[in-house]
Parts: structure tokens; C-alpha cells; sequence
């Protein structure tokens, strides 16, 4: 997932209002979300190569979602699948900072991580060492640290701080703020060491090159009294459906 957006304790319908998109090589085999055999509890999408996820929630209220670091001087073979750490947080019992303390962050290329439970949030980056629960506020991540205001965070933070300001929040509107495309201009990139034009090319929230782009969005909203909406939407043509979306009430609530 390259793009993560996500208000706590700022709706006051909403605990958590969430919108996100998932860019990958087109070719990476990836199974749609749904909820796992082995795990009937998580809804989630799969990555097929790796066996881990970027996104997920459980019926008892445990949600993780995970973006990469983007730095192309960081290229290491000997680690391990990132995606292992929201599938297994997702199918563990650890509370959210608890789970990220555990985290040997070294056996990973660069990632940012979302955990959360009915109890706090908790983010973590493992190349800068941060590790911190999260207070209510509006909050942005791609691939660089938490709130770094690349064009496309800084664009996705006020789209999603917009639609907080409606008394209800509807799942296409999210989808609609994720589909925008408008690339940044020159002046705004950041430079990660990938040369003008492929930052030009990543600058959108919704991006589309040959052979790599957003391959799916996903909103969810979870509620102040345990119900649960969420929606994932095929973002490219593919063999994938276009949509799934599963609405549940947390279980104790």
C-alpha cells in the first residue's frame, strides 16, 4: 500500500475513517480481499507471492495496514516479506504497542506500519526508529515517514478532512477522493533518488504506468458503536472482482 490516510477520534459518528491505495507491479499475483480460510475472523487481500497482506481488519477489531519506505539505495535480498508483519499482527493476540516493541525492525527492507485495536493505534517506521501511539488527528503516510507532505498526502489529507466534515461519510466518496490522478508539479516532488520523471509519474494518489500503478482502493469506516464498513475496489481491469466490501458488528460490542 503506498498511500495510507486515516482520522482518529475526529467524526463523531466514526472512531476511524480510513481511505488508502495499494500501487504494485500489475504482475504480482494478489488475491482480492475476503475472509481468509485459515483465519476466518480477518478480511483481507493477499499477496500471492509472499503470503502476507498490506491492509486488513478482524471482526474483534484489530486493523493493520503497512506502506514500503521508497529509497532505490536500499535494495537488499536477505530480509523478509514486510507483509508478514500485518498478517501476523492481524492473527496474533498482542496489543497493538506491544506488537510493534517486539518488531526487529532490521530484518526488513524500509516500511511504515498502522496497527490498531479498540484500545489505541500505534505507527512505526523502521528506518528512522519511530515508534508511537497515535492521539485523534488527521493523518497521512506514502512512502516516506508519517505526515511527510508529499504531494499526494498533503492533496489526501485535505480531501479526507473535507468529507469529515459531513454527518455521514459515504464509501464512493472516498473511493472518488482516491482516484485522483492529478500528477504534482515540479516545484512540489520530492526527490527519493528515482530521477524527474518517475517521480512525476508517482506524484498522483492514483497512479497508472506501464506495468506498475494503484491496484486497489480500500475505505473503511468503523463507528463509534462496533459496526464496521469495509470496501475494497479494483482499481485496473484484471481477473480480481471489482469490488468487495464486508459491514460487521465488532464482537463484544
Amino acid at each position: 500500500m503506498c498511500t495510507l490516510l486515516f482520522a482518529l477520534g475526529v467524526h463523531p459518528r466514526y472512531s476511524l475513517v480510513l481511505a488508502a491505495n495499494r500501487d504494485e507491479f500489475y504482475a504480482r499475483k494478489t488475491a482480492p480481499a475476503g475472509w481468509w480460510r485459515e483465519t476466518p475472523a480477518l478480511f483481507a487481500g493477499r499477496d500471492l507471492q509472499a503470503g502476507g497482506t498490506w491492509f486488513g481488519v478482524t471482526r474483534g477489531g484489530r486493523w493493520a495496514a503497512l506502506t514500503n519506505v521508497r529509497d532505490p539505495s536500499d535494495i537488499r535480498l536477505d530480509v523478509r516479506s514486510r507483509g508478514e508483519l500485518v498478517a501476523d499482527y492481524l492473527r496474533g493476540a498482542a496489543g497493538p504497542g506491544e506488537y510493534v516493541a517486539a518488531i526487529a525492525g532490521e530484518r526488513y527492507a524500509g516500511f511504515n506500519l498502522v496497527c490498531g485495536d479498540p484500545g489505541g493505534v500505534w505507527y512505526m517506521n523502521n528506518k528512522t526508529g519511530d515508534r508511537q501511539r497515535l492521539g485523534p488527528g488527521v493523518y497521512g503516510i506514502s512512502n516516506a515517514a508519517l505526515d511527510t507532505p508529499w504531494p499526494k498526502v498533503v492533496r489526501g489529507k485535505s480531501g479526507l478532512s473535507r468529507l469529515l466534515t459531513g454527518a455521514e461519510i459515504e464509501p464512493e466518496a472516498i473511493m472518488a477522493m482516491l482516484a485522483d490522478a492529478t500528477p504534482a508539479t515540479d516545484a512540489e516532488l520530492p526527490d527519493t533518488g528515482v530521477g524527474l520523471e518517475l517521480e512525476r509519474a508517482l506524484s498522483p494518489l492514483c497512479i497508472a504506468m506501464p506495468g506498475y500503478g494503484t491496484r486497489v482502493s480500500t475505505a473503511m469506516l468503523v463507528a463509534s458503536d462496533g459496526w464496521t464498513l469495509c470496501r475494497e475496489q479494483a482499481t485496473v481491469p484484471g481477473p480480481q472482482p471489482a469490488s468487495a466490501e464486508v459491514k460487521f458488528r465488532r464482537e463484544g460490542a
